[in-house]
């Protein structure tokens, strides 16, 4: 199985293929309106904004799993995306991201690239690392997504080549995203 061949409902009811996307890279998120992370909308809209005309997609998928900070309906979560961030990339419809329910892109996603634990010389994957240490502790099992705003990083021809982790401002893949277009 490849990227492409993966399809996601948009906050319209509309079926969109990822095969649509094929020689554009592609950031790939979960979201979440009510997090810590949730100013990274503003963040993203500004790398697609600078970088879609050149090829870049970025598409969010909104999931509750994580304390519940997303707990809208789609259209409320569109209308908080657009009213609050300007959000004009795509967005799915709610998802688990995670566990035995989670949507089979992101199994395919954590699959390709396994969680490398937090950058704990940076003070935000310090605070992730403690926070989750000390509260949810079996999040940091295994290779799934740890928290809201996992990033992930696809090329043209669909390989998953990095994986950032929620602490990651959009800003800092800005590079990496130039190397790949």
């Amino acid at each position: 199985m490849k990227i492409f061949d993966f399809k996601f409902r948009d906050t319209d009811d509309e079926v969109v293929s990822l095969g649509d996307y094929k020689g554009k890279v592609m950031l790939i998120t979960n979201t979440a309106s009510k997090c810590g992370f949730t100013p990274q909308y503003e963040g993203l809209q500004a790398l697609y904004e600078k970088y879609s005309d050149k090829g870049l997609e970025i598409i969010g998928f909104p999931s509750n799993q994580f304390l519940e900070q997303e707990p809208g309906s789609n259209e409320e979560i569109r209308s908080f995306c657009q009213l609050n961030y300007g959000v004009s990339f795509p967005l799915s419809q709610k998802v688990d991201v995670r566990d035995e329910n989670a949507d089979p892109l992101f199994k395919y996603l954590t699959s390709e690239k396994s969680f490398d634990g937090f950058d704990v010389s940076t003070e935000g994957g310090q605070k992730m690392q403690g926070f989750l240490s000390e509260k949810l502790p079996h999040l940091l099992e295994g290779n799934e997504i740890k928290w809201n705003f996992t990033k992930f990083l696809v090329d043209k021809e669909g390989n998953v080549v990095k994986r950032y982790e929620s602490p990651i401002a959009p800003e800092a893949i800005a590079e990496d995203i130039e190397k790949f277009l």
